[in-house]
């Protein structure tokens, strides 16, 4: 697979706006997605999914998108991938999630923009901004005293 020289870019971008996402996601133990993986739950792993990242991102946003694999063996370290789609306003991001113990990957697989521009590093700057309206901000009560 040819990489386009801006997709190094755009996994940055996408594995900083998931970040908080995939905290919630290592709450579940690595054993309890590997089953899910080899019984063929995928009902599971979406809600999951759907789970953590309702707390972080407007709904629709960032779903399971059907494919996943778990890598377990006696003498290799355990991972698990997982195909997820993100869909801010005007993008839909299509990516993969490596879990491991102690670390984490985003690797794109494809990029739709509903408007392109020509410029890739506008597109760029297109997907970290929609991504960044599709969070969720916690706002703080007016605590002034009169």
């Amino acid at each position: 697979m040819i990489r386009q020289p801006h997709s190094a870019a755009r996994e940055v971008i996408v594995a900083r706006a998931i970040r908080d996402v995939v905290n919630e996601l290592r709450l579940i133990e690595l054993a309890d997605y590997v089953a899910f993986i080899r019984l063929e739950s995928m009902a599971s792993i979406a809600d999951i999914v759907e789970s953590a990242a309702e707390l972080y991102f407007l709904p629709g946003t960032l779903r399971f998108g059907r494919g996943c694999e778990a890598h377990v063996g006696w003498t290799e370290t355990p991972w698990i991938a997982l195909d997820l789609e993100l869909r801010p306003r005007g993008a839909t991001v299509y990516f993969t999630l490596s879990l491991g113990p102690q670390q984490a990957a985003v690797e794109l697989n494809y990029v739709a923009f509903d408007r392109p521009f020509d410029d890739p590093e506008d597109n760029s700057a297109f997907l970290e901004a929609a991504l960044a309206d599709a969070r969720i901000r916690k706002t703080m009560p007016d605590c002034t005293v009169e």
